[in-house]
């Protein structure tokens, strides 16, 4: 019997915090275990203490888990929690992704301050976005906006939009929903246009191979359809060999024992892409994402990726 708490791994931000704290409550309700069994571990990443450089000079996704990783891997943490399109596609030896929470809406929010769409900002207006993804999709639908790079945490961003850095930015829905700040919101985008980046909106939990004891615990609060899902769009992006440094949406719905999967990539500027839809039983999940990948990667060709990968 456990007679210590467990220990869980946190990045310090208010939505990390949220994410971990959402986790603990479900695994308490789950086990019926008292909180005090579930000690939050704060850990800071570099992805956290770098803020002021796009990912993409600093190594990418991996700058957000390293520090945790590297605690589970020692045995310091029994398990982690994460934002899951902040995970790299391939983990440290020794770690996996062994649950998703149910995935909350993975739709983006546009937040305007001088217009309230995408398509209503003036001519030649500013937006503000970390993700080479947005800043692709934002060009593709308004060539004519001035996208530029805003990192920072959320209340950072909206400070920042809210001071007249930009005209507007856009964050995920599903972490404005995990602070209740859903009202900031001018627009949600629709994903048949502004497709999510794989993985978004969807809590996962990290830990060792080979450990029964969190396996057991874990498995009761996976979500089986976000862990297919998910499962599927990580697939497609590590096919693309998908980081920080391309461009790439893709999400995958559940229906019943079916599934259907939606990918697209495209250029930084938004000019030139490839997309593709497919569907199939779910038990195939990851062979579904990966050869929707392979496809789009030998549609788009070696000329597609040149300059920019």
């Amino acid at each position: 019997m456990q007679t210590k708490p467990f220990r869980i791994g946190t990045r310090g931000s208010p939505l990390a915090l949220a994410q971990a704290s959402e986790t603990r409550a479900r695994l308490m309700a789950a086990h019926g275990l008292p909180e005090e069994m579930f000690e939050i571990v704060v850990l800071s990443t570099t992805g956290d203490r770098i803020n002021d450089r796009p990912l993409t000079e600093l190594g990418g996704k991996g700058l957000f888990t390293q520090e945790l990783e590297e605690q589970l891997l020692s045995g310091d943490l029994d398990f982690a929690v994460h934002s899951s399109k902040d995970m790299p596609t391939k983990l440290p030896d020794g770690l996996r992704l062994a649950a998703y929470l149910p995935r909350e809406d993975f739709r983006d929010a546009f937040i305007g301050r001088t217009a309230p769409t995408l398509t209503a900002l003036p001519d030649g207006a500013t937006v503000g976005s970390s993700s080479l993804r947005r800043q692709a999709l934002i060009r593709r639908i308004r060539p004519d906006i001035d996208v530029i790079t805003f990192r920072g945490l959320v209340d950072t961003r909206l400070r920042k939009l809210s001071e007249g850095e930009v005209d507007a930015t856009l964050l995920a829905y599903a972490g404005l929903k995990r602070l209740a700040k859903e009202d900031v919101v001018t627009e949600l985008l629709d994903p048949a246009d502004f497709p999510p980046a794989p993985a978004q909106g969807a809590i996962c939990v990290e830990n060792r191979i080979g450990d029964a004891r969190i396996d057991t615990l874990l498995e009761a609060i996976n979500d089986r359809a976000t862990y297919d899902a998910v499962s599927c769009e990580r697939a497609f992006l590590a096919a693309l060999d998908g980081s920080c440094r391309t461009p790439i949406a893709g999400y995958a719905v559940c229906e019943g024992d079916h599934m259907k999967f939606s990918g697209l990539i495209l250029t930084p500027d938004g000019g030139k892409e490839h997309s593709i839809e497919v569907e199939g039983h779910r038990e195939h999940a990851e062979t579904l994402g990966r050869k929707a990948g392979e496809a789009v990667r030998v549609a788009a060709g070696t000329d597609f990726f040149e300059g920019w990968s």
